[in-house]
């Protein structure tokens, strides 16, 4: 049944509902290590309002509301079975039941959908794997959030220490800044929980986990063994080395991968998540996360090549202003980068659009790209311009990308909105690689222009620990299965 949204009564009834799931939802993740999702957006940890405004936006197929009325049995259903560590979409459960009459009930029909996470199928509890940040500039630090976040189910990925540039004699002083800088963002607000400084230790420790704070200048400086690593995946967050070779430095005692997050040169892979992360070799040692435009223009781009094919296209990036860049006008190795980032639109080079052929290798399309800095913080945009195998309409492209972002393996790095007055700011903290914009979308004949919205700091370090959760070996199914 949908809930009258004009009916303050009705509000309240939805209100009660969704506080009633709260600690269904957060008994699954901590007890089971269950996260639940609707429509690929994580449920766990949320407010009341939260839960409610997730159910407003993740919308069905056919365009209509989802209410907690409807996801609410489902949910009540996953605490009767035997679940092992999954993570578990009410929103695709419910939008699928309430679609097709099987004559089955809730609960028959959850404990089909999810039959891989229960009983004998279920997967258990893997051993915790160790994950060192080496750097703790805007990725480092919003990576640390993310992997904080998940410790608290016991997932496996344990954020044991962060590796900065020394901090001389005033190592303490330093420690507390680093801390501060974890506390509180300017652009993606307050860490959720709390977070206490060791000094004598050099440590900080976040919602209970002790992260070790390790000075170095170089790689080869550091023994993690003697920290009590082991086996650890190193997030290599600087960008200074980009090579295997460069790369290969870190691969010191107790290290076994290590994951840049930046654009990799030569043989290193670059993996987007959701569309290449499965060809990594268990052997590899050494990988590339591409840049965040590359996130954002790969998932989509491989959606209409899968669809409709794809003969060339270009894609321009609006992009939000970075470290890198000047507050004011001075001397930059680069020369426009040189003049002051919050005055102006500054155009630069971009190597996503090379980079697609990394990752999509059998996309024979020439991609070409080119990008231009403009005086926002964060979020960006990129206008992919597509010539297509065959012609099509916008209703047919918007109905296509729409279902691809609900039920399809790439849900997680495609979402979609409608709203007709959306701007940068609504996507800041958006978890997707990248955001479709249905009311800029053009199409006309075999030329489709798309516009995806993309968070290039928090949708980015999503995404990097995808890549990171799954060469852990601790990246749990998702049910019921995405459709192909």
């Amino acid at each position: 049944m949908t809930v009258n949204d004009d009916s303050f009564t009705n509000w309240k009834i939805r209100e009660e509902i969704a506080e009633s799931m709260i600690p269904i939802i957060g008994k699954l993740h901590r007890e089971r290590d269950v996260t639940v999702l609707l429509h690929s957006r994580s449920l766990v940890n949320k407010s009341v309002v939260s839960i409610l405004k997730t159910h407003r936006f993740a919308r069905q197929i056919a365009g209509e509301e989802l209410s907690v009325t409807e996801t609410l049995p489902f949910l009540q259903a996953l605490t009767t079975l035997d679940l092992g560590p999954s993570q578990i979409d009410i929103g695709m459960l419910a939008a699928t039941y309430w679609a097709d009459d099987r004559g089955l009930s809730v609960a028959e029909f959850t404990a089909g959908a999810v039959a891989g996470a229960t009983g004998d199928n279920k997967i258990e509890r893997c051993e915790g794997r160790d994950v060192v940040l080496y750097g703790f500039g805007r990725i480092g630090r919003l990576v640390a959030r993310l992997l904080i976040e998940k410790s608290g189910s016991g997932n496996g990925l344990r954020l044991r220490a962060i590796v900065v540039r020394g901090g001389g004699g005033r190592a303490a002083e330093d420690l507390v800044k680093r801390a501060s800088l974890l506390r509180r963002d300017s652009i993606h607000g307050q860490f959720q929980g709390t977070i206490t400084v060791d000094e004598a230790n050099s440590t900080i420790v976040a919602n209970g986990n002790e992260i070790k704070v390790i000075y170095a200048d170089d790689p080869s400086a550091v023994d993690y063994t003697a920290y009590g690593i082991k086996n650890a995946i190193l997030i290599d967050n600087t960008g200074k080395w980009r090579d295997r070779e460069g790369l290969s430095k870190h691969l010191r005692p107790g290290i076994d991968k290590v994951v840049l997050t930046a654009p990799g040169k030569g043989d290193v892979p670059n993996i987007v998540h959701g569309v290449n992360h499965d060809m990594i070799k268990p052997d590899e040692q050494i990988l590339s996360c591409a840049s965040c435009t590359t996130n954002a223009i790969v998932p989509p781009l491989k959606a209409m090549a899968d669809e409709y094919g794809v003969l060339r296209g270009h894609v321009e990036t609006v992009h939000s202003f970075t470290n890198d860049q000047n507050l004011l006008d001075n001397y930059h190795k680069s020369d426009r980068r040189g003049r002051s980032a919050p005055l102006n639109m500054v155009i630069t080079e971009t190597g996503a659009a090379s980079a697609v052929a990394k990752a999509l290798p059998d996309l024979q399309a020439k991609i070409t790209g080119s990008s231009i800095r403009v005086p926002v913080p964060d979020v960006s945009i990129a206008i992919l311009n597509l010539q297509l195998a065959r012609e099509t309409t916008r209703e047919e492209v918007l109905d296509h990308l729409r279902n691809v972002s609900l039920t399809s393996p790439l849900k997680r790095q495609i979402d979609f909105v409608t709203a007709p007055d959306a701007v940068s700011n609504d996507f800041i903290g958006s978890r997707h690689a990248s955001i479709v914009d249905a009311g800029a979308t053009k199409v006309e004949g075999d030329n489709a222009i798309l516009y995806l919205w993309y968070d290039n700091e928090f949708g980015y370090s999503c995404q990097v620990v995808r890549v990171v959760q799954h060469i852990s070996g601790v990246e749990y199914p998702t049910y019921p299965a995405p459709l192909a």
